[in-house]
């Protein structure tokens, strides 16, 4: 599996060769756009918005013209994919939350292997932007709902989609700054924002999320990783090795990594790990279920 971790501009635009795909397979029109299916139906207008399943015969119709008007995400998938079955429920809650304002477009990669050569898709999930006939970003892996929003506001942008409605846009400011590298401004930014609203759960997760990026960098993730594997009693080297598997998309194994930790050790080194731990469970969210998960592991650990 590829290397699972949100990347911008992994590529520039036009550089995906989707010029096979412009032509639909002959055997098979464009399917309709379905409306008003019970939520969750897949093919179907979801809560007011669209989440169609794509083949390749449809794969013009419904990505490369709909993108000309409205920006597309899409989500390669599998049935046997673990991960997929994480990510793609969020994804779709998320396009239903948008109003709109996007589509997700699922391909299942076994069904459709060509789009999966065609976008080089080497591991799953792996999601891409479409925006005006072209893709414009992508991911792999799962990564936290709080990275993945800001995601696709840089989608909407790039897709020229006002946002300005759907958020704060004092978050979008700090979000701007965060996305830009500016961490000093986004620390700020979302410092701001809590002073005033101090339960601002995204603030919290946009601070939490500064923290993370802080610790990362210039962080070389093999070797991380490699270090922590060979000092597991070492809790700076496993804190660091959790860091860099959250933003790798790998937040399951982080919270395994540190719940393991907690139980251990004890007094000053035990409550370094929980706080760390509850920090990274703050760039997720509450509603992650791997969070929920992870926090009831820990209470057992602890108690």
């Amino acid at each position: 599996m590829s290397d699972p971790r949100i990347t911008s501009s992994i590529f520039t635009r036009g550089a995906v060769d989707l010029s096979a795909l412009r032509t639909p397979a002959p055997s098979s029109a464009p399917a309709p756009v379905q409306a008003g299916p019970p939520a969750g139906a897949p093919g179907g207008a979801v809560g007011g918005v669209t989440v169609v399943d794509v083949t390749e015969a449809t794969f013009q119709s419904e990505v490369l013209e709909r993108s000309l008007t409205t920006p597309v995400v899409v989500d390669f998938w599998a049935e046997w994919c673990q991960p997929c079955k994480q990510l793609s429920p969020v994804l779709e809650r998320l396009a239903v939350e948008g109003g709109g304002a996007w589509v997700l477009a699922k391909v299942d990669v076994d069904a459709n292997p060509r789009l999966a050569q065609m976008f080089r898709v080497q591991g799953i999930p792996m999601v891409y932007a479409v925006v005006g006939g072209q893709p414009v970003d992508a991911f792999s892996g799962v990564v936290p709902e709080a990275q993945l929003r800001q995601w696709i506001q840089a989608v909407l942008k790039a897709g020229g989609v006002s946002v300005a409605e759907t958020e704060d846009p004092r978050l979008g400011e700090a979000d701007d700054a965060l996305m830009s590298g500016d961490l000093d401004a986004a620390e700020q930014a979302y410092r701001k924002i809590l002073a005033e609203t101090p339960t601002d759960a995204a603030a919290e997760a946009g601070l939490a999320q500064v923290g993370l990026a802080r610790r990362v960098a210039g962080v070389d993730p093999q070797a991380a990783l490699t270090d922590a594997a060979a000092n597991p009693d070492d809790v700076d080297a496993q804190l660091l090795a959790a860091d860099v598997e959250v933003l790798s998309g790998l937040a399951d194994q982080a919270y395994q990594r540190l719940v393991g930790l907690v139980r251990r050790t004890s007094g000053d080194d035990r409550e370094k790990v929980r706080q760390h731990l509850v920090g990274l469970f703050t760039i997720a969210g509450p509603e992650d279920p791997a969070v929920a998960s992870a926090r009831r592991a820990l209470a057992s650990a602890l108690f």
